[in-house]
């Protein structure tokens, strides 16, 4: 005769919230990633006693302090730069490029830049960083 009780417990997970806690994740970096800047150049940018915005459709031309040049945050060569920019600009009615020059560079690179949109005959605009209030 067996007089002793089956006293065996079996190990369980509770899963039922595991839904919940993958859904917030989800939601969270979904929220996260839309408001994560899409333009990763690093640049410092020379300083402005007041900020101006351009309003129309813009291309961006950002040159890095190692002379590294990206249109529209892809990587060109400056002897390819100037038939990449009239692709770029082709469609546009107003064409304007907005320059993100690095301040470490010297004013002949600025120079160099601005002579192809000028040969272009196109607008540019000079970024800078807003003013410290």
């Amino acid at each position: 005769m067996n007089l002793r009780k089956n006293n065996r417990y079996t190990a369980e997970v509770y899963t039922g919230s595991l839904n919940d806690i993958m859904f917030f994740l989800l939601l969270f970096f979904l929220i996260v990633s839309t408001l994560a800047n899409p333009s990763v150049i690093k640049l410092m940018l020379p300083n402005a006693k007041s900020p101006s915005a351009v309003a129309t459709k813009q291309v961006t031309l950002s040159v890095t302090a190692d002379k590294k040049y990206f249109l529209n945050d892809s990587e060109v060569l400056l002897e390819n730069l100037k038939p990449e920019l009239e692709k770029a600009v082709k469609t546009m009615a107003e064409p304007t490029v907005v320059l993100r020059v690095d301040n470490a560079l010297t004013v002949q690179d600025l120079v160099d830049v601005l002579q192809v949109g000028n040969e272009m005959k196109v607008k540019m605009v000079l970024a800078t960083k807003a003013p410290k209030i």
